[in-house]
């Protein structure tokens, strides 16, 4: 009787262990927005002004190795839509594009 018991308990602590928290997707919370306008915005922008900088001194090593479009997408075009065409707060899409 002890063993089906904790034969029981093993198989319900296990099935219990593949559950995942759900959170609801809503709004960004206000501290969220705040630390993006004040922080991320800007480091972002920076990182837009020396990725399209470090884009113009690779352009030729990336044009003899035909890889402009992914230098481009990598060092200007993610950073840029990190600072203007994400929403705000939104940190989760910086990992996504």
């Amino acid at each position: 009787m002890k063993q089906k018991s904790l034969i029981a308990f093993c198989l319900v602590a296990g099935l219990l262990s593949f559950g995942q928290p759900v959170f609801a997707d809503g709004e960004p919370s206000g501290l969220a927005v705040a630390s993006d306008v004040v922080v991320g915005r800007p480091l972002c922008f920076l990182a837009t002004i020396l990725g399209s900088a470090l884009f113009v001194i690779s352009l030729p090593v990336a044009a003899i190795s035909h890889s402009v479009d992914k230098a481009a997408h990598a060092l200007v075009g993610k950073p840029a839509y990190a600072t203007f065409t994400r929403p705000l707060g939104d940190f989760d899409s910086l990992t996504e594009y």
